[in-house]
């Protein structure tokens, strides 16, 4: 049997593959971030093709932080209901869920937050429109956020938590040195730029206790001028692994990237595929805890070769699983073609429209 359908263990989850669903925004929550039904059959159709392990899409820890419209919630205990349908839903399938809490901090949409963004620092070129810079008050409000938003995700019944600190959001920013020009304990060198994940940790283990999966995803570097390095990601990694996370989830790149918006387009040959894969060999060397890979894997033959080469423990997929929701499941039958994911990224465009994520490239 190929090692990708090995059982693994993350702080006592146990997950019966190496495939995971990286968090993808669905769209598909109510205006207030509630689970739909649809919602909910996003997830089954996830568990039934044979994914090891769900994270949610991004979900927003308070109102300040929302990204995108009809994005998932966890900032009230009145959506814990509903998320707790979900979890049950996919437990009963057998499947194993984690939810990803974040904060989008400058890119928070003011049209859906009726406020001016919090940003780690405003600086002049940051935006045209107006910012909050984040007072350290501002901060310790975010931390406790977190705290509690991971409490609600194990009442609700999931399996895990994850802090989304890449891509550019709030956690991002405060690793980046495009965004963060702090002069305070918050700003300067790598170990107080990661400061604030050090206490959110602290905060979230306080609130779920030590046998509880706590999971962070992270950019390998920003790939924009001035940003976060490999040196210093690495750096931040290793303060993480030390901490008490449990694994770290390997991305990069920022929401406005125009280095690396052309690597996610038009995947078609095996090179172009898993674009961090020289970067996770270098976390997989220094950093000790289990590492997850995403970012454009779309052929079995690699992720097995990158499991069983040691760069990753794990194989992190997005847009794969938008097209085709039962791909392991058609590998682990022994169909071994690649991703029919065409890599077009028109997938999010229905989303903006409020129809939810699919694939506009598959025929029915």
């Amino acid at each position: 049997m190929s090692k990708l359908f090995e059982t693994c263990t993350i702080n006592g989850m146990n997950i019966p593959n190496r495939f995971i669903r990286s968090a993808t925004w669905e769209g598909m929550a109510t205006e207030e971030g509630a689970v739909t039904p649809r919602l909910i059959e996003v997830m089954n159709a996830l568990v039934s093709g044979g994914v090891g392990l769900i994270i949610t899409g991004h979900s927003y820890i308070m109102p300040e932080g929302q990204a995108t419209p009809l994005q998932l919630g966890v900032y009230k205990d009145d959506l814990i209901p509903g998320l707790r349908e979900m979890t049950e839903s996919v437990h009963q399938k057998g499947g194993k869920i984690v939810m990803q809490l974040a904060h989008s901090g400058n890119f928070a949409p003011a049209h859906l937050t009726k406020q001016a963004p919090w940003v780690v620092s405003n600086f002049e070129g940051l935006s045209k429109s107006p910012r909050k810079e984040m007072s350290v008050q501002d901060i310790k409000i975010v931390v406790k956020a977190f705290g509690e938003a991971a409490r609600r995700a194990k009442s609700a019944g999931f399996d895990g938590i994850q802090i989304h600190s890449g891509h550019g959001y709030l956690f991002s920013q405060f690793l980046s040195p495009i965004y963060n020009k702090r002069k305070d304990e918050y700003g300067g060198d790598i170990r107080n730029r990661t400061r604030v994940h050090l206490e959110t940790y602290q905060a979230i283990r306080n609130a779920v206790g030590k046998d509880y999966p706590v999971l962070i995803k992270m950019n390998c570097r920003d790939f924009a001028e001035n940003g976060l390095t490999v040196e210093e990601s690495l750096q931040a990694a290793k303060l993480l692994a030390e901490a008490g996370f449990d694994a770290i989830e390997l991305s990069g790149g920022m929401l406005n990237s125009p280095k690396l918006s052309p690597t996610r387009m038009g995947i078609n040959s095996e090179d172009k595929e898993a674009y961090f894969r020289e970067d996770a060999r270098l976390f997989k060397k220094e950093v000790n805890i289990p590492l997850i890979l995403v970012g454009g894997v779309r052929s079995f033959d690699l992720a097995e070769k990158l499991v069983e080469e040691g760069v990753t423990d794990y194989i992190s997929m997005c847009r794969p699983f938008i097209r085709e929701p039962d791909l392991i499941k058609r590998w682990k039958a022994g169909d071994r073609r690649k991703s029919e994911c065409k890599s077009d990224n028109l997938c999010f465009t229905p989303a903006f429209e409020g129809k939810g994520v699919y694939c506009v490239a598959k025929k029915n």
